[in-house]
């Protein structure tokens, strides 16, 4: 049996090593049985403890997977509901938030990882993703001998509600007039054809690239960032269009490429739709943000009188702070932002949407909204970067670098404030800073550096780099 365990989000393996029909089996087994627990402890009857929603992305072999899961679910009793089609993460989240009678959600996916890795995402009866207390029982619940009774399940459409919603999510009427034409990559992941179609019915011209049926992504990683997004940062100057929007492999991230082919990284989406949110939309409440977001949205937030909550790196921590309350986005570093008005999940969809409803009712292309944000908050570069390290060097870096090292300036920089709540993060003067953190879900250290040129980001990651290897 292999070793399987829940990561940042999910577990995920490649297919034919370790993400088998077996292994499937008994992840989806062990989650079903945890999953009726619970509802029977809420009151629900033992042979009939609720529906289960089971969804899948545009991996291998996926749809057979998903069909499988959906099976072995049902054994437990649940009503099993199966999407007929591939879907986005979001699209599943959203079908379980909006089903009086869900009490959670399924989703094979590997997200952004490499075509070979499939997975499975957990999601609770608000659509939200399962906690580290749930998925640890998940893990405490699996047999040796994968089960081999099966059951029924009834497949189901989740594409057309899920779309009519996102359509009353944004001002129809000023899209449309806006004449706008963009680029679509959805990176042959989930979000193929569906966003696509979506920006045509509301009057916007596009050009969908890399949205073919090929399980091989032909050879590109599902993640909206460079060098992945390298075609769509070509092709919107090739095209003369106003934007280009990117999602990852289950569509709940989303990055863009302004007219000038210029990539506008997650930092500044998260910024720009805070003050879209606030400003157009009169929307109000905390905006949430992992301990990696640029210092330019803490400025946003201060601008526009909203409160900043900071917390580790994962979606499941904002996810935490929208189970408080009164919180109007919440966003992370690599792209994936969610407004739980609408869902407690990431959403790349909704994204791109709110992207070209600020462009229409501003009157401005992508790349002059964000020179125009520029001009409000100052302008701050942002690379992060994976070090691939020995384990002795890791072990020191976990031992010594991050609860106790301590500079009082790094590249010249007055160490100003330090944060160790996820890795090691110096808050250097002049809004600068750099982290490194252990990553959650590969043998790696992430170092990450903001400053007001990339010269300075370099030379901080540089020094970062040096610290972890030495």
């Amino acid at each position: 049996m292999a070793d399987i365990h829940f990561g940042t989000d999910g577990w995920r393996a490649i297919i034919g090593e370790d993400f088998t029909s077996d292994n499937l089996v008994r992840v989806v087994d062990a989650a079903a049985r945890m999953f009726k627990e619970d509802a029977v402890a809420a009151g629900r009857p033992a042979d009939a403890p609720g529906t289960l929603i089971v969804g899948h992305d545009c991996r291998q072999d996926a749809h057979a997977y998903a069909q499988l899961a959906a099976e072995v679910a049902a054994t437990q009793g649940f009503a099993v509901k199966l999407t007929q089609d591939y879907c986005p993460t979001p699209t599943l989240c959203w079908s379980v938030a909006q089903d009086a009678d869900a009490v959670g959600g399924i989703m094979l996916t590997s997200s952004h990882n490499p075509a070979e890795y499939l997975g499975v995402k957990l999601r609770m009866a608000d659509g939200g993703a399962a906690g580290k207390d749930f998925t640890d029982r998940v893990e405490a619940a699996f047999v040796d001998e994968p089960l081999e009774a099966r059951g029924t399940y009834e497949t189901v459409d989740l594409m057309t509600p899920y779309l009519a919603t996102l359509k009353e999510r944004v001002d129809v009427e000023a899209i449309r007039s806006a004449n706008l034409r963009v680029v679509v990559d959805p990176l042959y992941g989930a979000g193929r054809l569906y966003l696509a179609n979506l920006l045509r019915d509301l009057g916007v011209e596009v050009c969908e690239i890399n949205n073919a049926e090929d399980p091989t992504f032909d050879g590109l990683h599902p993640e909206p960032i460079p060098p992945w997004v390298d075609r769509c940062l070509a092709k919107v100057p090739e095209l003369g269009y106003d934007a280009g929007f990117i999602n990852d492999g289950d569509a709940d991230r989303i990055g863009a490429v302004d007219e000038h082919g210029n990539f506008v990284n997650p930092h500044r989406i998260i910024t720009l739709i805070t003050s879209h949110l606030a400003e157009d939309k009169g929307l109000s409440g905390r905006v949430v943000s992992t301990i990696t977001a640029s210092a330019m949205l803490a400025r946003q937030c201060k601008r526009l009188g909203l409160e900043l909550t900071s917390t580790p790196v994962g979606f499941k921590w904002i996810y935490a702070e929208m189970e408080k309350g009164d919180v109007m986005l919440g966003g992370e570093e690599s792209g994936g932002i969610g407004i739980p008005g609408h869902v407690m999940e990431r959403d790349g969809l909704l994204m791109a949407l709110l992207l070209c409803e600020t462009m229409a009712q501003r009157g401005m292309s992508l790349g002059q909204l964000v020179d125009d944000m520029f001009q409000k908050v100052g302008k701050l570069e942002f690379e992060r970067q994976g070090l691939a390290i020995t384990d002795e060097q890791m072990a020191n870096f976990r031992a010594n670098i991050v609860p106790s090292y301590a500079p009082e300036n790094v590249c010249g920089k007055k160490v100003v404030d330090v944060d160790r709540r996820d890795g090691v993060k110096f808050y250097l003067e002049g809004d600068a800073w750099v982290m490194m953190r252990p990553s959650g879900t590969e043998p790696l250290v992430r170092i990450y550096a903001e400053a007001e040129t990339v010269d300075e980001v370099r030379d901080l990651l540089a020094a970062a780099a040096e610290v972890v290897t030495a």
